[in-house]
């Protein structure tokens, strides 16, 4: 992952593949380090359906070879940091039924 404006800025991370979150949560002493700067705040709906509220910015983030801007979620303590649906879409990325690991997808829907 690195900072959209200073590709310098950069950092390796391993995150958890969740495709029932919609975006991407890092912690934010990690978004921070590189430089990503909140743009505004998001309202969520957790899993045992509280609702938080977050700082989403923009990040670049790279997998499997593939690259793209994203939003990112500045997760806080005790919040999971994971992959979301978004980005993977973005990376052209989907996860396999059967081996669960994540592949390239063949064609985007056109639609």
């Amino acid at each position: 992952m690195s900072n959209p404006v200073l590709s310098s800025n950069y950092l390796d991370l391993e995150l958890l593949v969740d495709t029932g979150s919609t975006y991407t949560w890092v912690d934010r002493r990690s978004l921070e380090r590189i430089g990503v700067k909140p743009m505004t705040t998001y309202r969520f709906k957790t899993i045992d359906n509280r609702m938080v509220e977050r700082e989403i910015g923009e990040a670049v983030i790279e997998c499997m070879g593939e690259r793209v801007t994203t939003i990112v979620v500045f997760a806080r303590e005790g919040d999971a940091e994971v992959l979301g649906a978004y980005s993977l879409e973005g990376l052209r990325l989907e996860v396999d039924p059967v081996t669960k690991q994540l592949r390239k997808v063949e064609a985007l829907l056109a639609l």
